[in-house]
């Protein structure tokens, strides 16, 4: 049986080893250095190397401090994404049980080639795609591939298929796992032909790209540049015209050029999207990417899995229907609380339903899970059991539901095992497709059925009347009850046959069951998921579902979410018929996309990121990956998501939960919208010191500010306020405003006229002060103080202008950010203790201002924002 070890040999020589290809790898040393190529960096790295030359130390060390802090952040985020195919590599088994030279074996997985025989068991890492040959009730767990969570049944079939597509029965799948069984298969695909293989490509193949934040604040290091040489080049000109010394004159420019870089900025959006990430933290998001928190705010397309994502991925028995009666049970997931109704919302006694109570029994003894109450009930009270707690649950979640269900009609495990003794089992087989249990009850022997109803229903003759007596199967009722399952269909509730026979042995095929009832269950959409889908509509972001649900259920779930409102379903198959226009064009109209493989996925990533729109994506299975990584921003599930797709995300939800991401998706647009304000904020000030040393030398008169108070400038107003600013909390319409568009400028909706006008009306005003003091007959270090206490106050009241765009200083609550305050407070006591302390007044070139010059340096601050309220 198998191959020879000859032939196997000749095969792995020929095809290859049964690993996944190796990534595109990027030396750690050649990541570290990729993070100097920022434009803003570059400029940086100049400045520092003109500050040497000046001799202007302090500011040389502090500027590299900046840039190493960047580049390590930057490096750590980017080494770390390099291990997510070591991670997908990790997933294939490392040994195979295998028959060669007529032995079973067990081999490296890395050696197996096709037309080996395979032994599988429960718990086993399938390590190849194969063929079934002969199964014996073999169920493999594929969520990982296809994202549906129930294990799935393999069945022998053409031995002869090399058809190794997803949702076959007869193959099995590599990095599926076994759950339940035993098989024998002949590999028919290895390494990158298998199915996870085939993901491994596409992880390969996608490659990184610029966030929004990026992209925007290369922009803005284009535009700093160009402002540094226009500067540089006017101070030159103009001092040149007037006959100062050359050198002196370009040493100047340079040196006024370098006030102009705002050098605190890459520090400030790194420290505020740090605080942003501890935020999402508490709210259950874990960040892997930094600046993927700011492209958060901008997704205008979520695209979300189905199952523990909009749904609970918890099955819920919501529908009981006998022959006569149709009952409902209220209560969702594993929360402990429910009730049993019938018709209007009518309270059930299930003593007095004996169909029912006769059902549940079934559903309660023929199932292997087990459920416990994690906190007691409170209370159990006609069919209704109440409680803060949740169940616990081991085993089948559809065995799990049916406990539950029972349990909300006060029927339970225990309450039955002194009426009621198994005396053997008959375990749920892919072929068969039902269960079997044989008791005892009381002095007779039954054998409770439960099973796929299209194969329990035809071997029912009989069923079970509302008063549980029996009745015999006529074509009307069995017309009646094959409508029952269309009807429950529709509506996406899974369906299961329960039935019971009195018999002395098992004989299934006789066709002398009797019926008692449909078991009609769902994953029931999160609460929190259909709050969160208004609260996306709202903030015009769209949000569609991808799973890998045959349509009518994914249709279903979309329904009770809130996501079908004017959008349409389509499955991958139909995919497959559009061509990639075809596909941009109509991409728009649709909400629900399923049955879908991971081709498809990417493929839909693909077609909106086309269309200009910012995708997120989430999932947890393999198969999820390589749209995950493709994405604008990849979202992982903590709970549910594979190692492979938490690495390959830029964030994890703890909770699985869909209102946990739209709450990011409101910290990210807070955190852009933070960082256009310290912006704004941080340009406004160094234009309003490059044009206040400027115009002072463009006009012949003495420097207005030396270096070193230029520094202190920087230190008191660049420092903590520009970071107080970054913790800004979102202003409260923030969520009902469209997301940005992805081509929108960083200085769009007027905010470079904003931060222009304010910079002249700053440097006008400190040029007012020092000409006013200069009129009262000031010292030359009186003058300058008297600029030095306008520059900074004028500043430090603009920062709390910048809190808002769309409202002015005088319409915002002062104590709305209390770090602010707090971070003003020291910077004037900075400012306060360089003017007034005499040691600090020898470093600074500073005086005590006399109340006169103070008033005069006060009073031009402050009629700033009274100017700038009425023209702006």
């Amino acid at each position: 049986m198998g191959l020879t070890e000859k032939e196997a040999a000749e095969r792995l020589l020929a095809e290859g080893g049964n690993v996944f290809g190796e990534s595109r790898k990027t030396g750690p040393m050649k990541i570290f250095l990729g993070q100097f190529k920022d434009i803003m960096v570059m400029i940086l790295l100049a400045a520092t190397v003109v500050s040497v030359l000046l001799g202007e130390i302090s500011d040389a060390v502090t500027i590299i401090l900046i840039v190493l802090l960047n580049a390590i952040l930057g490096f750590v985020q980017e080494y770390r994404t390099e291990h997510t195919l070591e991670a997908l590599r990790s997933m294939t088994s490392p040994t195979a049980k295998c028959w060669r030279d007529g032995r079973l074996k067990e081999i490296d997985a890395a050696k197996l080639v096709t037309g080996d025989i395979i032994e599988l068991e429960a718990g086993d890492r399938i390590p190849a795609d194969a063929v079934v040959l002969k199964a014996a009730g073999f169920f493999s767990d594929e969520s990982i591939l296809t994202g549906e969570s129930t294990a799935v049944g393999k069945v022998a079939g053409d031995t002869a298929d090399r058809d190794n597509s997803l949702n076959k029965s007869n193959i099995v799948y590599c990095g599926a796992s076994a759950t339940k069984g035993t098989c024998r298969a002949e590999v028919i695909a290895t390494g990158k032909s298998t199915q996870m293989g085939r993901i491994s490509e596409m992880l390969t193949d996608i490659d990184s790209e610029a966030t929004p934040l990026q992209k925007r604040l290369a922009e803005l290091g284009k535009a700093v540049a160009i402002i540094c040489l226009v500067v540089c080049a006017a101070v030159f000109a103009a001092g040149v015209l007037r006959g100062e010394n050359v050198f002196d004159m370009l040493m100047t420019g340079i040196t006024i050029a370098i006030a102009a870089i705002p050098e605190g900025l890459p520090a400030t959006v790194t420290i505020a999207l740090a605080l942003a990430v501890n935020r999402m933290l508490k709210q259950k998001a874990l960040v892997n990417k930094l600046h993927s928190v700011e492209t958060l705010g901008c997704t205008s397309v979520i695209c979300s899995d189905k199952t523990g994502t909009i749904t609970e991925n918890r099955m819920t028995v919501t529908e009981l229907s006998t022959v006569s009666e149709d009952y409902s049970f209220s209560g969702m997931g594993y929360r402990v609380s429910g009730a049993v109704t019938k018709g209007d919302n009518i309270a059930v006694n299930p003593i007095t339903e004996k169909s029912l109570t006769e059902a549940l029994r079934c559903g309660v003894l023929c199932s292997t899970a087990e459920i416990r109450v994690q906190e007691a009930p409170k209370s159990r009270n006609r069919g209704v059991l109440a409680g803060k707690g949740e169940w616990s649950v081991t085993g089948d979640p559809t065995e799990a539901a049916l406990l539950i269900a029972a349990a909300k009609a006060g029927i339970t495990r225990e309450s039955l095992s002194d009426a009621s003794r198994i005396i053997e089992e008959y375990p749920f087989d892919s072929e068969t497709r039902f269960m079997a249990v044989h008791c005892v009850c009381g002095s007779e022997k039954r054998i409770y059925f439960k099973g796929a109803e299209e194969v329990l229903l035809p071997r029912c003759s009989q069923y079970m009347d509302e008063s549980g007596n029996t009745a015999p199967m006529t074509a009307a009722v069995r017309r009646q009850l094959e409508e029952k399952v269309g009807e429950m269909s529709d509506k996406a509730l899974r369906v299961l046959a329960l039935a019971v026979c009195t018999s002395e042995s098992f004989e299934p095929d006789r066709g002398n069951l009797m019926f008692l009832g449909f078991a009609g269950m769902t994953d029931p959409p999160r609460e929190e998921a259909k709050t969160a889908i208004r609260k996306c509509a709202s903030a015009s972001v769209k949000t569609v579902m991808i799973t890998g649900d045959h349509k009518k259920t994914a249709v279903a779930v979309a329904k009770k979410a809130g996501l079908l409102k004017g959008g349409m379903a389509i499955t991958g198959a139909e995919l497959d018929k559009l061509t990639d226009d075809e596909l941009d064009r109509n991409i728009g109209k649709y909400t629900v996309f399923a049955r879908v493989e991971p081709v498809h996925k990417l493929r839909i990533v693909k077609s909106f990121k086309r269309r200009g729109e910012i995708v997120t994506m989430t999932g947890d299975g393999v198969n999820d990956a390589p749209a995950v990584k493709e994405a604008d921003v990849g979202v992982a599930m903590g709970v549910t998501g594979t190692d492979v797709t938490k690495q390959a995300a830029d964030v994890i939800l703890m909770d699985d939960n869909l209102a946990t991401l739209v709450n990011a998706v409101e910290q990210g647009r807070c955190v852009y919208a933070n960082i256009r304000k310290f912006v704004r904020y941080l340009l406004s000030c160094n234009i309003g010191e490059v044009l206040t040393m400027f115009l002072g030398i463009v006009m012949g008169m003495p420097i207005i500010l030396l270096p070193v108070q230029i520094l202190l400038v920087n230190l008191v107003t660049d420092g903590l306020p520009a970071v107080a600013l970054g913790m800004e909390p979102p202003e409260s319409d923030i969520m009902s405003r469209p997301p940005r568009r992805s081509g929108e400028g960083f200085f769009a909706g007027g905010l470079m006229w904003k931060i222009v006008i304010r910079g002249v009306f700053i440097g006008l005003s400190t040029l007012a002060s020092f000409t006013a003091v200069m009129r009262m007959g000031g010292s030359l270090e009186a003058c300058r103080t008297a600029a030095l206490i306008t520059l900074v106050v004028s500043q430090l009241i603009h920062v709390f202008e910048c809190r808002s765009e769309r409202r002015s200083v005088f319409r915002m609550n002062p104590f709305g950010n209390m770090k602010l305050v707090g971070a003003v407070v020291l910077s004037v006591a900075v400012l306060a203790a360089a003017v007034m302390i005499p040691q600090l007044q020898m470093v600074f070139s500073t005086v005590t201002p006399n109340i006169a010059q103070l008033l005069t340096a006060l009073g031009f601050s402050f009629a700033i924002p009274l100017v700038s309220s009425l023209i702006m």
